[in-house]
């Protein structure tokens, strides 16, 4: 039997060949949530993974081993399931087994798991260089049009956000629209420690591909803590292609 432990990084099982449809485009993984049904695109939904002591675990990078189940519902809607017994059921069915046990912080865990997901993913690109901080160099940067996506730290000054913001639409040629830059759920002294740099306050990812892998991070954490409200980086500052807890316990590192 195939675990998780054999899948590549796009989705698909060890060195086979991408799986195409009739027309030879590479499909899409896809798989069903448990509690709704609905069967989505593999990557925007969440893996949980029946540990070694029978714990429920979040596997959000997919990758450990043994029997898996999907969500694609947000915190609030799976902390009502676990409280109501019915993400007990729909694990039984899924793990073909009852023996295993929901710890009441699982939504904690999980939501934890994604923000470490996303803070990683900002540190490989700064690794990778496809990324700048630093208001005056974002600044520049932007009023070029070399901005894909632009990100604010949780407690940047509204001033500084503005004028970036501006810069951004400058680059643009939106001068009078509205695109601005993701506020996101972490703060300088977080992002900073992602990153491996001093007082990160502001972040622009410079490479389309970079700020799509970025966006799609952000997307899943956003998503499943419920701040669907907030400005969503695809639609507005996003030009490219469509204290954290240690989670060296579970699967979510």
């Amino acid at each position: 039997m195939r675990t998780g432990h054999d899948e590549r990084p796009d989705g698909l099982i060890g060195d086979a060949a991408p799986a195409r449809d009739g027309r030879g485009h590479v499909k899409t993984p896809e798989r069903k949530c448990v509690l709704s049904g609905e069967v989505s695109p593999r990557a925007g939904l969440i893996r949980l993974a029946l540990g070694p002591d029978g714990d429920v675990l979040p596997d959000v990078r997919a990758k450990a081993g043994g029997r898996g189940a999907w969500i694609g519902v947000d915190r609030a809607t799976l902390e009502t399931a676990i409280a109501k017994g019915k993400l007990k059921g729909a694990l039984a069915r899924a793990f073909r087994t009852g023996d295993f046990i929901v710890a009441g912080d699982l939504p904690e865990r999980i939501e934890q798991a994604l923000a470490r997901a996303a803070l990683d993913r900002l540190g490989l690109e700064a690794r990778a260089g496809t990324l700048l901080t630093g208001s005056d160099k974002i600044a520049e940067a932007a009023r070029r049009g070399k901005v894909a996506l632009l990100l604010h730290a949780a407690d940047a000054s509204l001033d500084g956000n503005r004028k970036l913001d501006q810069a951004l639409r400058v680059g643009r040629g939106e001068e009078g629209g509205d695109a601005r830059g993701l506020v996101i759920p972490a703060d300088r002294a977080i992002l900073s420690m992602a990153l491996g740099r001093e007082n990160v306050v502001h972040i622009a990812l410079t490479v389309p591909a970079a700020a799509a892998r970025v966006a799609h991070a952000l997307d899943r954490w956003r998503g499943f803590s419920g701040r669907v409200d907030d400005v969503d980086p695809r639609d507005t500052a996003f030009a490219g292609p469509s204290a954290l807890r240690d989670e060296s316990e579970g699967f979510g590192s």
